[in-house]
């Protein structure tokens, strides 16, 4: 009895092995059309981009646009994913989503661990401060001892600035702190941010004003991700983006969100 009942869990353990595979190999295009919903990791805080408005709950942006007409495409349905660039990588290799689409900079550090379609956006970095601030008042102010800059943890700009400040601070910001309350509190002087982020404190916060490098200081191109492994998914992603990009799906998202100044059209 034992000799049979090792044999039944060794075949079950077989079965069960050759099931895993089975679902592996179709790849995650399949399992999209299978299931009948694409899962879309999101940040949900991206003015512009993939913002969730706190009242009601909606969700807008380019990104939900775009996501909803990729899904479209695909003839399924999309359900949305809280992420953030803290977490995107590990939400990705975890299988929690099926794409990133929320303006996803193209790193150095992400191209190692994910992979990504052609580029639909491009920013660079820029100041936000207040209005009232006397010790930020243009770009050459930012990197003065005892200046303390402010960057969104996970974000491009922590990178780019630990490398470039050399005499002021750089504080970085963790949820569920915001760079806009530490800059109200006085905490830090001026935070880095990029155009579709700044959008927001110009648009809603008559206290910000933004500060602009005087020429390109370090633009990145935005794009899609998924993860490593499945080339016809990420073939289906870079499809889509080259297909939005010629009919004019793209420009007219960007349009509607303020963010025509940073479409990339090729």
């Amino acid at each position: 009895m034992k000799r049979l009942a090792a044999v039944a869990l060794t075949l079950t353990l077989a079965l069960a092995a050759t099931a895993a595979t089975a679902v592996a190999a179709q790849g995650t295009g399949q399992r999209v059309r299978d299931s009948g919903e694409l899962r879309v990791c999101i940040w949900p805080d991206y003015y512009g981009i993939s913002l969730r408005n706190p009242r009601t709950g909606q969700l807008a942006g380019i990104d939900i646009d775009l996501s909803a007409a990729f899904a479209a495409d695909l003839k399924v349905t999309p359900r949305y994913v809280d992420s953030s660039f803290a977490t995107l990588i590990d939400d990705l290799l975890q299988d929690r989503c099926d794409v990133a689409m929320f303006a996803v900079g193209m790193t150095a550090q992400r191209q190692q661990a994910l992979r990504f379609s052609r580029p639909y956006l491009q920013s660079d970095i820029y100041g936000v401060t207040t209005q009232s601030s006397r010790v930020v008042q243009r770009w050459e102010d930012i990197d003065k001892p005892g200046v303390r800059v402010a960057v969104q943890a996970g974000t491009f700009m922590e990178p780019v600035m630990a490398a470039a400040l050399k005499q002021a601070t750089m504080v970085i910001v963790r949820p569920p702190e915001t760079r806009e309350r530490e800059l109200e509190a006085g905490r830090v002087d001026v935070f880095m941010t990029d155009y579709p982020y700044s959008r927001r404190l110009l648009d809603n916060a008559d206290w910000a004003r933004l500060v602009a490098p005087p020429q390109p200081f370090s633009v990145l191109p935005y794009a899609y991700a998924v993860k490593p492994g499945d080339a016809a998914w990420l073939a289906t992603v870079d499809e889509f983006v080259a297909r939005i990009q010629q009919d004019g799906r793209l420009l007219a998202a960007a349009k509607r969100h303020g963010l025509t100044a940073i479409v990339r059209t090729r």
